[in-house]
């Protein structure tokens, strides 16, 4: 008997007489070798209801009359026998001689092995893989992982793909989403989804994440390589192709795909949704902005989230976080007047006044300490483009300068360890085409909580998880319960203090390891005792200084209380 494959349909599943049905003729049968008349058997085989020839079989293929031809027919019509595919609108039916397969469609396999697998692993207590293409630094992978473990949800980097092996290199060891199991993909995406060792060797995962460059759909860059259409990009207007072949292998239960607003109206967008709609995906989509969410950069990005039919979710309930008004002075280093990085800028000065002559809506941004935003910072920051934010000197406004790769990263609210050790040219390219920091956490801890529903667990409430997250990551260990509690009912939020920055205020919360300072603004900066030369008393004014990992304490007036928990 010959294994190969002779036919693949799909049917739609009728009904008659309340049971479903399903009718088989013409070449669906004769391919088979099925012909009017003759036995065949039919048995259950897991998922699949197989039909087979033989002599001494139960049951006889008929037959119908169509003009000068009789066409074989098998005619199913049964609640018991069709049981398995109870619900499906459609199946698929493969033929090999002498032998007709009835089975799932392959969509609806998939459905149900991945939220089988979401489901099992969460019942077991197992981590959560997370996949990530366009990896770049891991900071979108950072974020979500973060986000999740707020939510109570463990996951670990399954897999990691980017075309640049050196930022992968570089993220397994800054990136604490990596571990030791992490397979490493240092490929062209289209490379590994059109490589079919390579694409065997991708492991399923329960989430997946990933957003194409943006050169492709970005506005700059539509304008710059004068293509009229996105899918135009020679190297990135197409990997929306690839990047669907990888997920439709890993078969995640949850899809987090980011790129810049225009990409929304793109025909790879409407491709994604559609797609991911017939793969039995629920696809929801919004265009989040850094600003709403307390952070310096202005930037806006659209995200879309797909969940696996039967999870609950809904992105437009993610709301942003209360947080008071910043300014750009808080995280701006003291840099000195005489430092080469200050300059005139006199060819940006003199191009904006062309642009300006020609009607061109490119205009320099300067911003200054009192500014309470920036616009998108890009990879290219370090090319000194003059519609990205320099920064204005405050004793000479005629010089200017980048931000630093530091202030960079605070702007986004992404912690500079996650570049530590680059070029200040890479670390600008990997925080330029990253994304802001405490959205994407939020839009995990989100996705955290709708996993919590789908296995009937509780919520964790995002405010005090984000602040359990910062003080337990602070070296808070053996936290009294009671720490968060104070410290939430004195500030509304709270930030790990960072290196090379100086902080001024009271302090409102001690414990053992942890001391919270009210820097204004509702703001509390949480230092790590370890990592201070002397330990305050709660009610204390102080300003700390931080270099060089230690933090120098200054008492300005005394306490007036000297309660600690």
């Amino acid at each position: 008997m010959s294994h190969e494959l002779e036919g693949y349909y799909v049917k739609k599943m009728g009904q008659n007489r309340g049971a479903p049905r399903i009718w088989l003729e013409g070449t669906q049968t004769e391919k088979a070798g099925f012909k009017p008349g003759q036995k065949y058997d039919i048995a259950i085989q897991g998922k699949t209801l197989v039909l087979t020839a033989c002599e001494d079989g139960t049951r006889v293929v008929s037959s119908k009359k169509s003009g000068d031809k009789i066409n074989p027919v098998i005619d199913l019509n049964s609640r018991e026998l069709l049981a398995m595919f109870d619900g499906m609108s459609a199946i698929r039916v493969a033929v090999k001689k002498g032998e007709i397969y009835l089975v799932p469609l392959a969509t609806e396999l998939k459905k149900q092995e991945r939220t089988q697998r979401l489901r099992r692993k969460l019942e077991t207590g197992d981590a959560l893989t997370i996949g990530s293409l366009s990896h770049g630094g891991g900071i979108l992978t950072n974020a979500i992982h973060h986000g999740l473990q707020n939510a109570g949800i463990k996951t670990e980097l399954a897999f990691a793909n980017d075309i640049r092996g050196e930022l992968l290199e570089h993220a397994a060891v800054h990136n604490d989403a990596w571990n030791e199991n992490t397979k490493v993909y240092a490929a062209p995406m289209q490379e590994l989804a059109f490589d079919e060792r390579g694409l065997c060797s991708i492991p399923k995962t329960e989430i997946m994440e990933f957003g194409v460059p943006c050169e492709s759909s970005s506005s700059s860059g539509m304008a710059k390589n004068g293509n009229k259409i996105a899918e135009a990009h020679e190297h990135t207007g197409h990997l929306v192709v690839a990047g669907l072949i990888i997920l439709a292998k890993v078969n995640p239960a949850i899809v987090i795909y980011e790129c810049v607003p225009n990409y929304f109206s793109t025909a790879s967008a409407a491709i994604l949704r559609t797609q991911l709609k017939d793969l039995g995906y629920v696809t929801h989509e919004a265009v989040l902005n850094g600003k709403q969410w307390g952070e310096l950069e202005n930037r806006n990005r659209w995200v879309m989230v797909a969940v696996s039919e039967g999870i609950q979710f809904d992105l437009s309930q993610l709301m942003p976080p209360t947080h008071a008004p910043r300014k750009l002075g808080e995280i701006l280093e003291q840099i000195p007047d005489d430092d080469p990085r200050w300059s005139r800028m006199d060819y940006l000065k003199d191009k904006a006044v062309r642009d300006a002559d020609a009607g061109k809506g490119f205009k320099m941004q300067i911003v200054t300490a009192d500014s309470e935003h920036v616009g998108t910072i890009g990879k290219g920051y370090m090319k000194r483009r003059s519609t990205e934010p320099l920064v204005q000197n405050p004793n000479n406004p005629d010089l200017l300068r980048l931000l630093t790769p530091e202030e960079h990263a605070s702007c986004k609210g992404i912690s500079p360890h996650l570049v530590d050790g680059l070029s200040s040219t890479a670390k600008h390219e990997v925080l330029g085409q990253s994304v802001i920091f405490s959205v994407f956490r939020d839009v995990g801890h989100h996705v955290g909580n709708s996993i919590n529903r789908f296995v009937g667990r509780p919520e964790i409430d995002m405010e005090r998880a984000e602040a359990t997250s910062i003080l337990v990551e602070s070296n808070a260990t053996d936290l009294d319960p009671q720490f968060i509690d104070l410290a939430k009912e004195v500030v509304a939020t709270l930030k790990r203090a960072e290196n090379g920055h100086t902080y001024s205020g009271p302090v409102v919360a001690v414990d053992r390891n942890l001391v919270i300072q009210d820097v204004g603004r509702n703001t509390g900066i949480v230092h790590d005792t370890s990592k201070l030369d002397r330990v305050p008393k709660l009610g204390a004014k102080m300003k700390v200084v931080h270099e060089n990992d230690i933090g120098k304490v200054v008492v300005q007036s005394k306490p007036q209380l000297s309660l600690s928990l």
